[in-house]
């Protein structure tokens, strides 16, 4: 140690020390810079085993830098308390040399702003945050909220609250849940402007914008927002001009295989929004448009390729003949795309039978059934735009999650990303996991149960009948997929004391349609369930186009 000498320095008192900084590699050079001639203490042995960093903040024995007045950075080690309680923001620490103890702020590490610790009052807290917040963040301005690079950013969400739960969640009215600012809010005014469906809570407008502001504003018919109306922000509340484009950042999909991200296109102003034009492959019974038209969205054309005539006709029937029904999807051309588009958002989910690894029998991607992937692909790379195209256009793929490691890995690879998984059970009383690729901005985010969705079995049950279980297994095509157990043992459902399985107008409700969906052409009980079992769940393809909304153009949704 003697080669540590010049650091044993009995003249300093530290006395006003307002920021500290852990000991690492990017703090020897600063270090270098400020002590004029003293060696760095990373050369100290203790420093590779002591330093960490926990979500509390700095622990007791970390090694920290501290800038004392006329000496610049001087090493220190955090000390624990002993006597009196600190204020949960602080830490002790005793500098090298003279041994001179300091209580430094740790917000302070970042923004180089001293906040007093006289107060553990949350609300005392807060109204200093915001003091600070609108004077700009002084003396570094935004830069000072930004994360530190060795704990990259925000490491874990508060407890009870997700921010990416509810920035998509939407009303029956079709307007979002929660508060635009802050995804919460219990009382909140909407915006009136044509197409835009934001919402801003009592707290945001009363502190962001001026007290008062709220009540003020429920008396303005109508009122246009601060992101329709940039123009009318004031004080803290002001859009970014890249606001959109942060917001999907902040869903990025990372996970898995590496690709490079999908294009980000930023969300279209409220006046220039139009109407959707959708081709569906694979479609079913129609699922999307029926998810598009619950949502509000304004559907100029819906094209669907289906070669079920079963499916077709429960299409037509519920959706008035709005949908235009087209050939089977092999024999669709780039000729058709482009006399049908051109189109914003592509959807489908080719046949699953090969790809399953429950059927003995599968033949896998590139045999039977499983080609037919490669079909949707194909036209995908038809309709992607070209980069100077700066309309926005969407996809979404889907398939079942029991498929082969190779299979998946070998989707991912065509389709150039990684796919999400989302399971019905978490809004239905239906087991139902499904993978999902695309680009529609917020994939990967949670999905959480709407008022509306019905979570139990006993909730989508006719009058005078029993679930005997609160969650089902995956309803499928076969009849036995009805019961319960390992060896479909169990009915599901007591009636006047009898056993009994799922009645179709049950199962409808289960994936979220309307009852008496599929009652029609006097189809028989195996022939509706044999479309439902291939059919998409219709909350969980609500969470997935809900972000869209940010782009084309919706209708005022009626309650119901």
């Amino acid at each position: 140690m003697d080669d540590m000498a010049p650091i044993y320095v009995e003249d300093i008192a530290p006395m006003e020390v307002d920021e500290i900084v852990p000991i690492s590699s990017d703090s020897d050079t600063e270090s270098q810079n400020n002590t004029e001639g003293f060696r760095p203490c990373s050369d100290i042995p203790a420093t590779s085993g002591i330093f960490f960093y926990s979500s509390d903040g700095y622990t007791v024995g970390e090694m920290v830098w501290g800038p004392i007045e006329g000496f610049g950075l001087w090493p220190g080690l955090v000390q624990s308390w002993d006597s009196k309680r600190p204020c949960g923001s602080m830490r002790k620490v005793i500098f090298f040399g003279n041994r001179m103890l300091s209580e430094v702020q740790v917000a302070s590490r970042r923004s180089r702003m001293f906040f007093s610790p006289e107060t553990d009052s949350k609300d005392e807290l807060l109204r200093v945050m915001l003091d600070w917040a609108f004077g700009g963040f002084e003396p570094l301005g935004p830069e000072g909220l930004q994360p530190q690079s060795e704990c990259n950013g925000m490491q874990q969400a508060p407890k009870g609250y997700n921010f990416t739960e509810t920035l998509y969640r939407y009303d029956e009215d079709g307007y979002q849940s929660y508060c635009t600012v802050c995804c919460s809010g219990m009382e909140v005014i909407l915006c009136g402007h044509d197409n835009c469906c934001r919402s801003y809570c009592v707290d945001c407008l009363d502190i962001l914008v001026g007290e008062g502001t709220f009540d003020q504003l429920k008396n303005v018919d109508p009122w246009t927002c601060y992101l329709c109306a940039p123009e009318s922000s004031s004080r803290a509340l002001k859009p970014r001009n890249d606001w959109s484009i942060r917001v999907q950042e902040f869903f990025a999909n990372n996970s898995a295989m590496e690709f490079e991200p999908h294009r980000v296109y930023p969300s279209i102003p409220a006046n220039q929004r139009r109407p959707i034009r959708v081709l569906s492959l694979f479609d079913g019974i129609a699922t999307g448009y029926l998810v598009l038209r619950d949502l509000g969205f304004k559907v100029e054309k819906y094209v669907a390729s289906e070669v079920d005539e079963e499916s077709i006709t429960i299409s037509m029937v519920n959706h008035d003949g709005k949908i235009t029904h087209v050939e089977d999807v092999k024999n669709i051309t780039k000729q058709h795309i482009d006399r049908w588009g051109p189109f914003d958002l592509l959807i489908g989910g080719s046949p699953c039978n090969d790809l399953s690894i429950v059927n003995p029998a599968r033949k896998g991607l590139f045999e039977g059934t499983g080609r037919l992937f490669f079909e949707y692909y194909r036209l995908l790379n038809v309709m992607k735009p070209k980069e100077d195209d700066s309309q926005p256009f969407f996809w979404l793929f889907e398939n079942v999650v029991f498929m082969q490691t190779q299979v998946k890995a070998d989707i991912c690879r065509f389709l150039e990303c990684n796919p999400v998984l989302v399971d019905a059970v978490k809004v239905s009383p239906a087991h139902r996991a499904r993978y999902f690729w695309g680009n529609i901005p917020g994939m990967n985010r949670p999905i959480i149960a709407s008022q509306n969705d019905k979570l139990r079995l006993q909730e989508c049950l006719e009058p005078g009948r029993t679930a005997k279980y609160e969650k089902v297994r995956t309803i499928t095509t076969r009849p036995n997929s009805l019961k319960q157990g390992a060896n479909d043992a169990h009915f599901p459902i007591t009636m006047n004391g009898k056993d009994d399985n799922i009645w179709i107008t049950e199962m409808e409700k289960i994936f979220g349609f309307p009852k008496h969906y599929t009652d029609v052409k006097n189809m028989g009980r195996l022939q509706r369930q044999r479309v439902l079992g291939k059919s998409w769940s219709v909350p969980v393809i609500r969470h997935l186009l809900a972000p869209l909304k940010d782009y084309f153009a919706c209708d005022e949704v009626p309650l119901k």
